[in-house]
């Protein structure tokens, strides 16, 4: 980052309960909403700094309250715990003119991946995610706050996606025509999921692969971070959603689509890691998550699509056509996905029940 926003982000620190030492600062782009950045001493990582994108996450005290109450369950042995650093003046994030800042601590040797080839870490993926859910089973539901209103919710999103097509330049619906016939059929075919008789969840809402941390020594899984999207919800958007990053080896804009997988053996593994927690999830929950492998590639492509129709006010593109392509990528693995759910079915019911 350039010395004067370098300056900028150091003196942000000066107001969380850190020790006064000259630290640098290393951008992170991993991340399509917040800004981050790694704090160095001596060119070793110590902490976290994010700001919060408000324009995206607009109630930040409840975000904080969210991320505050869930950091209390996620303690165990086989889960590495995440703090939060506090303020000088006892609050969980500063905020001044340039926006929201929060500042978390660093796990050691710890590392993320964008996509995996190894089954080791489709594994350890499973087993973090189940662990994460068994620790929140005893979480006040009523204590949470939604950070993003309907953010799964696919009766909202199809009345946006609506929206949004209503009013597009009529040169970008002619240059999505295929995505957007393909999202009209797929929402007709989703709408059998019902999720009126499945146990309400506190949920990460947002498990694709890179947002699990592992250790650079054993590849073991240590946590979810990136913990913004807490809220309620139910198991199968976590599954969906790690299971749309973990089987495809492909990066989720990928613009060759025969690079765009699903691959068996990682979904196993994937599997094989949940089952190590025990029975945890109810025969309808269970019920759901083959769907909900489709449905999650699906949504995420289909908000792919609404923000280029809206020309791009959600999430940060590096070109024109980035959403457009995110999108066509993201609705090539909902097909792909489509045609494993009786596959998905058989597995999960043997692997879970």
């Amino acid at each position: 980052m350039s010395g004067k926003n370098n300056d900028t982000v150091s003196a942000i620190l000066q107001h969380f309960c850190v020790e006064r030492k000259s630290y640098a600062l290393e951008t992170i782009n991993n991340g399509y909403i917040n800004d981050t950045y790694m704090v160095l001493y001596k060119k070793n990582p110590v902490y976290v700094l994010q700001r919060i994108n408000h324009a995206v996450f607009n109630d930040i005290d409840g975000i904080m309250a969210n991320i505050n109450n869930a950091l209390i369950n996620l303690n165990d042995e086989h889960y590495k715990k995440i703090e939060l650093i506090k303020t000088i003046d006892d609050k969980p994030y500063h905020d001044n003119e340039n926006g929201y800042w929060r500042l978390m601590s660093y796990i050691n040797n710890s590392t993320t991946y964008n996509t995996t080839n190894d089954a080791n870490i489709a594994f350890e993926a499973g087993r973090i995610i189940g662990k994460f859910h068994q620790l929140m089973e005893g979480a006040h539901k009523g204590e949470y706050v939604d950070t993003i209103p309907n953010f799964h919710n696919l009766e909202f999103r199809e009345k946006q996606f609506l929206s949004a097509k209503a009013v597009a330049d009529s040169a970008k619906l002619d240059i999505a025509n295929d995505a957007i016939l393909f999202a009209q059929e797929i929402l007709d075919k989703l709408k059998v999921l019902n999720n009126t008789n499945l146990p309400v969840r506190v949920c990460h809402n947002d498990t694709k692969l890179n947002n699990i941390l592992f250790s650079k020594e054993s590849n073991k899984a240590l946590c979810l971070i990136d913990l913004d999207t807490i809220m309620k919800g139910y198991f199968y958007y976590d599954f969906g959603d790690a299971v749309r990053t973990i089987v495809n080896t492909a990066p989720e804009d990928e613009r060759e689509l025969h690079k765009i997988t699903f691959e068996r053996k990682l979904f196993n593994a994937f599997l094989d890691g949940i089952a190590t927690n025990g029975p945890f999830l109810s025969k309808k929950e269970i019920h759901t998550l083959a769907i909900g492998a489709v449905f999650m590639p699906f949504i995420h492509g289909l908000r792919a699509l609404t923000d280029y129709l809206n020309n791009n006010i959600y999430y940060k593109v590096a070109y024109e056509n980035q959403n457009l392509d995110r999108c066509i990528s993201l609705f090539d693995f909902t097909q792909k996905a489509l045609n494993e759910v009786n596959y998905m079915q058989k597995v999960v019911s043997e692997k879970l029940n």
